[in-house]
C-alpha cells in the first residue's frame, strides 16, 4: 500500500463526513427545473473516487475522481439550483465544480446534515491532496494505475495484466524486457505483484538515465552529491546567483528522502531527481509566481487580464448564457468582464448576446455573481465592460442593481473626491469595481454640476456594425458562410436598434474612469482626448491601426486604456492572438474564456505570474509618452538588447494518451514556439519518437534569436505525429521569456483546458545569453 494512501486512510478513520461517504447517500442530482433524478452516491474505497448511478436496475454507473473537483458551493449558487430555490432550501444543495470545462454537477441531499456531511467530507479530500509531496502524489498517480489495472480486483497483477497497463500508460516496450523487469519486480515470487512491488516495477521502468548523467557529472564519487558538489550545479548549470551556499543547505533538507544522507549535509540521486520535479526546478521562476511588480502606477500601465461575451458557456449564436461564465472567469484571474444589457420582462434587465438565439439571464444575477467572486482569487479593480441596448426605464433598474448589490465596492467618484488628472493605480482601486461605460460629458463637469437628467446619444458601446470589411467575407471558408449570414441578420438588426437613444443619468453616474468613446483618430485622440476615455477595438481595425501606426499605438495606450475584441465574424467564439495586441500596449485584449486553444494559452501564461491578480506590468518602453517604441522595428529602440534562447529538448515522462484506441502509443514531437514583436515569431520542431509516449528521449536543441525579450512569450507544444493526418495535440506549458529558469528544468504540462496533466512532463535545459 503506498505511503499516501495509508496516509488519507489514516485520516478517514476519525473523520465522521468520510465515514458517512463510505457508506454511501441518495441525493437528487438536478439538470433543470424539471429534470431532478434520484442518484446513489459513493465514496469507493480507494478515497479517490465517486461512483454513483441510477436507482433503476441495469442502468450503467458513473463516477468521477476526487482530482477532478476544483470546487464545492454550498447553497442556491448556480442557476439550476436557483430555478428550485423554491423547492429545496438552500441547506440542502451544493455544486461539485469541475476542473476544465466540464459541466458541474448540482446535488440536493435529502437533509441539511447530509448535505453538510458531502461538503466538509469532499473539503477535506480535497485539501488532503493539496497537502501532499511530490513523492505522494506520485504515488497516488501510480496506485491509481495499478486499480485501473487490476480488472479482477484482487490486490495482484500478472504479467499480462501488466503488459496490458503498459499499453494504457502509453508505453510499447518489448516483451523480453517487461517480463525482466516484473520478475526483478516480484520480490515474493508468487507470479504477481501486489501493492508495493508494483511500485517498484514502476520505478525500475522510469529510471531516468538522462537525469542520472547529469547527477553523475557533478557527483564526485558517483553515489552522492554533497553540499559543495550541489552548490557547483546550481552555480554552473542552474546559474543561481544568490547565497549558494544556503541555497543548497535548504534544498537538501527540503528534498532528500534518506535522514543518513542528510546527517552527511548531501544529496542522493533520489533526492536530485524530487528536486528536479519540484517546483523549484520547474522552469517557472517561482520568484515570479507572487506579487513582485509594482502595483501603484496608472492602470493604463498594466496589460489587464480580460474576458469577451462573459455570460457565453459556448458559441456566439445558439451558444448557452450563464452566471457560471462570470464565476469561472473571475476565478481564473480576469479581471475585465463583459455584460450585454437588453430590454427584459417585468421591468428587468437580461444579458445575452442580442438577436441571436442564445439563452438570457437577469442583469441582477450577474450583478450578484460579479460581487460574491469578484476578489477571491486577485483583490484588484474588476471593470464591468457594460454594452447597453437598454431602454433609459430599465438602465435605471440597472443602475438600482449595481448600487444595491455591489454597495460600497461600487465606484462611484474619484478616489479624493477632486477632479484628477491621471488614471488611479490597481493599488488604489483595490476591492473596488468600475464600470466601463458610456456616460454624459466628463468626469469635469461632475464636478460643477454641469450634466442634464439624460442624454441623446448613439447607443452601442462597441461598433461592430463597421466591421464587414471585405477582407473577413473573403477569408471566410464555405463551412462558415452559415454562421456569417446568420451574423449579417444579427448586424442588420442591430443597425435598426441603432438610432438615437438616451443615457439615464443614473447609470451614467456609476461612470467614472472608463468612460466608452468612439475613436477617430490618434491625432484627434493625442490633442483632444481624456485620461479616462476608453476606445474599443475589433480586432481588425485594431491590426490596421498597427500596420498602419503601430508607434502611434503604443503612445496612445501610454496613457489611456484601449480594448481590443475578437471579431463579430468568430460565431464560433474562436480566439485571435492576443500577442499582437499587447505588442501595441493595448491593455484590455478580451478573449472567450469559454474556448481553449492557444490564444488562452497565451493569455495564462502572460497572466501566471504576478500572483495571478490579472494585472501585468508593461515594459517600461511602453509607459513613457516620450519613447517611440515601433513594434515593426524593435531595433531602434533605446536600451535595444537581443538576446539568443538556446533550447535543449531533452526528454518526456509519461505523455498522455490521445487516441482511446487500445493499441495505439503516441508517437511525441515538441513544438516550441515563440509569441512576441512580429521580428520574433518563430517556431521549431524536434524529430519524432516512434511509439513511445512514456519516456521518449530528444537531445535535440532549439535556437532563437529574440529581439524584443521583454515582451517574448514561448509556449511548447507535444503533439502526436501523424504522417497522414494533423497531428493530435497531447500537452502543452506556456510562460513569458521573463519568467523563465535557466538550467536542467521540468516542464509541467498542461492540457488543452490549461488544467495540469500531472506526471506529464519535458525535461529541457535551457540558456539566455546575450547577442554578441
Amino acid at each position: 500500500m503506498t505511503h499516501s494512501f495509508k496516509h488519507i486512510l489514516q485520516s478517514i478513520r476519525g473523520d465522521d463526513n468520510l465515514q458517512s461517504m463510505l457508506v454511501g447517500t441518495v441525493m437528487r442530482k438536478i439538470k433543470s427545473r424539471t429534470w431532478k433524478k434520484q442518484r446513489y452516491f459513493k465514496l469507493q474505497d480507494d478515497c479517490m473516487t465517486i461512483w454513483y448511478k441510477s436507482k433503476k436496475a441495469g442502468k450503467p454507473h458513473s463516477t468521477f475522481s476526487v482530482t477532478d473537483v476544483e470546487a464545492i458551493r454550498e447553497g442556491h449558487q448556480s442557476e439550476v439550483l436557483l430555478s428550485i430555490a423554491d423547492e429545496f432550501p438552500a441547506d440542502r444543495c451544493f455544486t461539485l465544480v469541475f476542473r476544465g470545462r466540464r459541466a458541474n454537477l448540482d446535488l440536493v441531499a435529502e437533509s441539511a446534515d447530509e448535505a453538510q456531511s458531502w461538503i466538509r467530507g469532499m473539503r477535506k479530500l480535497i485539501e488532503n491532496l493539496e497537502n501532499m509531496g511530490e513523492r505522494e502524489k506520485l504515488d497516488q498517480w501510480i496506485g491509481d494505475w495499478f486499480r485501473k489495472a487490476d480488472k479482477n480486483n484482487d490486490g495482484r497483477m500478472n504479467f499480462k495484466e501488466v503488459q496490458d497497463l503498459l499499453k494504457m500508460m502509453n508505453v510499447d516496450m518489448n516483451e523480453h524486457h517487461a517480463l525482466r523487469l516484473f520478475t526483478m519486480a516480484d520480490k515474493s515470487q508468487s507470479g504477481t505483484l501486489e501493492d508495493d512491488e508494483f511500485v517498484l516495477f514502476y520505478k525500475m521502468l522510469t529510471q531516468r538515465d538522462d537525469v542520472l548523467r547529469v547527477f553523475q557529472e557533478y557527483s564526485v564519487d558517483g553515489q552522492k552529491l554533497s553540499q559543495s558538489d550541489l552548490e557547483d550545479f546550481l552555480r554552473e548549470e542552474q546559474l543561481e546567483g544568490d547565497d549558494i551556499q544556503q541555497h543548497a543547505k535548504e534544498l537538501i533538507e527540503r528534498y532528500e528522502p534518506s535522514d543518513a544522507a542528510k546527517l552527511l549535509n548531501a544529496m542522493t540521486f533520489d533526492g536530485f531527481l524530487m528536486y528536479l520535479g519540484s517546483a523549484e526546478g520547474s522552469i517557472f521562476n517561482p520568484q515570479r509566481r507572487g506579487i513582485f511588480q509594482d502595483m501603484s502606477q496608472p492602470l493604463c500601465h498594466y496589460f489587464i487580464s480580460s474576458s469577451h461575451n462573459t455570460y457565453l458557456m459556448e458559441d456566439q449564436l445558439r451558444g448557452h448564457s450563464s452566471v457560471e461564465g462570470y464565476i469561472r472567469a473571475l476565478c481564473r484571474g480576469c479581471r475585465c468582464v463583459e455584460v450585454d444589457c437588453w430590454d427584459g420582462a417585468n421591468g428587468e434587465p437580461i444579458v445575452y448576446h442580442g438577436h441571436t438565439f442564445t439563452s438570457k439571464i437577469l442583469f441582477k444575477d450577474v450583478v450578484n455573481a460579479v460581487g460574491n467572486y469578484a476578489f477571491k482569487v486577485s483583490e484588484y479593480p474588476v471593470i464591468l465592460s457594460i454594452e447597453n441596448h437598454c431602454s433609459v426605464e430599465q438602465q435605471r433598474v440597472m443602475a438600482q442593481h449595481l448600487n444595491h448589490i455591489l454597495g460600497d465596492k461600487l465606484l462611484k467618484s474619484t478616489l479624493d473626491g477632486k477632479a484628477p488628472i491621471g488614471l488611479p493605480s490597481p493599488e488604489d482601486l483595490k476591492g473596488k469595481i468600475l464600470l466601463k461605460a458610456k456616460k454624459i460629458g466628463g468626469l469635469e463637469e461632475s464636478f460643477n454640476g454641469m450634466v442634464e437628467d439624460s442624454l441623446t446619444g448613439e447607443f452601442s458601446d462597441e461598433d461592430e456594425v463597421t466591421e464587414i470589411d471585405e477582407d473577413n467575407l473573403h477569408r471566410e471558408s464555405v463551412r462558415r458562410r452559415v454562421r456569417v449570414v446568420s451574423y449579417l441578420f444579427y448586424l442588420l438588426s442591430s443597425c435598426f436598434q441603432r438610432s438615437k437613444q438616451r443615457l439615464s443619468k443614473e447609470l451614467s453616474d456609476c461612470v467614472v474612469y472608463c468612460k466608452s468613446v468612439h475613436f477617430s483618430s490618434f491625432k484627434h485622440s493625442r490633442i483632444h482626448s481624456k485620461f479616462y476615455e476608453v476606445a474599443s477595438f475589433t480586432e481588425s481595425k485594431a491590426r490596421k491601426h498597427l500596420r498602419e501606426a503601430g508607434a502611434e499605438f503604443v503612445h496612445h495606450n501610454s496613457r489611456q486604456l484601449t480594448r481590443v475584441y475578437p471579431s463579430g465574424f468568430r460565431t464560433d467564439s474562436s480566439n485571435f492572438n492576443p500577442q499582437e495586441m499587447w505588442n501595441a500596449g493595448c491593455q484590455i485584449v478580451a478573449l472567450n474564456y469559454q474556448t481553449a486553444g492557444e490564444g488562452m494559452d497565451l493569455n495564462d501564461g502572460l497572466f501566471s505570474q504576478n500572483g495571478n491578480c490579472g494585472y501585468v506590468l508593461k515594459p517600461s518602453f511602453m509607459k513613457e509618452a516620450e519613447k517611440r517604441f515601433d513594434p515593426e522595428t524593435p531595433q531602434k529602440r533605446d536600451g535595444y538588447q537581443p538576446v539568443v534562447l538556446t533550447i535543449q529538448v531533452i526528454s518526456g515522462q509519461q505523455l498522455p494518451k490521445v487516441n482511446i484506441k487500445e493499441d495505439s502509443i503516441v508517437d511525441p514531437l515538441v513544438r516550441v514556439e515563440i509569441h512576441g514583436v512580429p521580428m520574433d515569431q518563430a517556431k521549431q520542431e524536434t524529430r519524432y519518437i516512434e511509439n513511445n509516449g512514456f519516456n521518449p528521449v530528444w537531445y535535440d536543441t532549439l535556437r532563437f534569436t529574440i529581439h524584443t525579450p521583454e515582451l517574448a512569450m514561448v509556449r511548447f507544444v507535444v503533439e502526436d505525429y501523424d504522417k497522414t493526418s494533423k497531428n493530435d495535440f497531447v500537452g502543452q506549458y506556456t510562460l513569458s521569456l521573463s519568467c523563465m529558469q535557466q538550467g536542467y528544468r521540468h516542464i509541467h504540462l498542461l492540457s488543452k483546458d490549461g488544467t495540469s496533466i500531472p506526471p506529464s512532463s519535458l525535461f529541457v535545459h535551457i540558456r539566455i545569453t546575450d547577442l554578441e
